[in-house]
């Protein structure tokens, strides 16, 4: 039996962090991506809108007979999760929210826990919520790291910039004894500044990438995957750009984007 394609979303192309690790995880798995690039940020908008948005973006993809929807998107997997699960079923929904916060219970060693992501992920509390339901006892600091999402499309890893910004936000927390035994990469373009944030905390500090523990978590979901060893075939959908789309998103993809290859679709 043909198995259709898993079904990616977010609000721009910081979510081919989590096409990457799913990718890694399920070599043989088809998928399409869409990127909401016309309607980007997410995180400036209502929870009404972000939830419409996600509806729709979703709906695209279920048109093209996907067998699972992942929501890659912090801010859509913290409003609208639920929403979507509720008109869809029979189709698997998975975010990026709860595979984190589960993960970063289980890996801090005393629940001393810090979470990063952009001001709507912070300010909307999934992540503190999500923690709190798996872990009550845990003691849970959150920041928000805007600047770490422009380093990132930039391509700035590796530069004094980034670190001297990566010190301003992170500086206070990584010195001394109460410092973080666990830190949440809760925005999916933070996994590309992996290394950075890695020198400067030392190997002490876990590193969760939501990215990486919600690509485990499709793979659990998805029982039926035949686990061939050829590779899956790759679609991008955009709502505008595919230039930019293709330039940055080859960043967080590892890997080029022809912008030929990249398919522009109004929702």
């Amino acid at each position: 039996m043909t198995l259709g394609p898993i079904g990616v979303f977010d609000s721009g192309v910081g979510g081919l962090t989590v096409l990457r690790a799913l990718r890694a995880r399920l070599p043989g798995a088809d998928f399409v991506y869409l990127g909401d690039t016309a309607r980007l940020p997410y995180g400036t908008k209502s929870p009404d809108t972000v939830r419409r948005y996600a509806l729709q973006a979703a709906e695209a993809l279920r048109s093209r007979d996907v067998r699972a929807l992942v929501v890659a998107c912090n801010t859509a997997s913290g409003v609208a999760l639920e929403a979507l699960a509720e008109h869809w079923p029979d189709v698997p929904v998975v975010g990026v929210v709860e595979p984190g916060a589960a993960a970063a219970c289980r890996r801090s060693p005393t629940g001393n826990i810090a979470v990063i992501g952009t001001e709507s992920t912070i300010r909307g509390g999934a992540y503190q919520a999500a923690i709190a339901r798996l872990r009550p006892a845990a003691r849970v600091r959150v920041r928000a790291c805007s600047v770490f999402v422009a380093l990132a499309e930039e391509g700035w890893f590796d530069t004094p910039a980034a670190e001297a910004v990566a010190r301003a936000y992170l500086g206070d927390w990584l010195e001394g004894d109460d410092a973080p035994d666990a830190l949440v990469l809760g925005c999916t373009h933070f996994p590309v500044l992996t290394d950075l944030i890695r020198r400067l905390a030392g190997e002490a500090l876990v590193l969760v990438d939501s990215a990486t523990t919600t690509a485990e978590v499709v793979a659990d979901v998805l029982t039926d995957d035949p686990g061939t060893t050829s590779v899956g075939s790759l679609q991008f959908l955009a709502t505008d750009g595919a230039q930019r789309f293709a330039a940055v998103g080859s960043r967080f993809l590892g890997q080029p984007i022809d912008p030929t290859d990249v398919e522009i679709v109004d929702l």
